[in-house]
């Protein structure tokens, strides 16, 4: 997630809702650094034996950017080499026009449907990666539907790799 909080966040929220603008190699590292920021607390909670959840995390940075003109996925990923690898990553599915519909869509940058189809294509390359575990899951659904379905993805998930020492992504 961005947490907005630190300056590094602070900057990525006033470039999401443009009141700044910054160079689009800029925006990608910023996003990429407050990821960063978060790895020591996330491996002590890890480490304590705490499942961390994490809204969005490196991969939707590089399908952003990714589906931006004049950049690839190889360089896109680059920065997040070695962030600690989740044990399984959510897809919540939804058409761009159903998304569309959603509240307050269009009110930060990205958020525009020619855009978010781009990013769906590399979100799409992304999940080829057969290292990672993927779980696509149908957003249209009901919020308790959605919710139980997670819910029992995610537990199956934990009972799955809880002797499992953690990983590195992408390494």
């Amino acid at each position: 997630p961005t947490d907005r909080t630190t300056e590094i966040g602070q900057l990525i929220s006033s470039y999401l809702v443009r009141e700044k603008n910054l160079e689009d190699h800029t925006i990608h590292l910023l996003f990429s650094a407050n990821r960063w920021e978060h790895v020591p607390m996330m491996k002590e909670k890890l480490h304590q034996g705490i499942t961390v959840v994490v809204d969005r995390y490196a991969f939707s940075g590089v399908a952003f950017t990714s589906a931006k003109e004049n950049f690839c996925l190889d360089w896109c990923k680059q920065p997040d080499v070695g962030l600690p690898k989740p044990d399984l990553i959510l897809f919540l599915q939804l058409s761009p026009e159903e998304a569309a519909e959603r509240g307050n869509f269009g009110h930060e940058r990205y958020e525009s449907s020619s855009f978010q189809k781009k990013v769906l294509q590399s979100f799409y390359c992304l999940m080829e990666d057969k290292t990672l575990n993927w779980k696509t899951v149908d957003a249209s659904k009901s919020i308790e539907d959605l919710h139980r379905e997670i819910k029992s993805i995610a537990e199956e998930t934990m009972q799955e790799v809880q002797n499992k020492p953690l990983g590195e992504l992408w390494k």
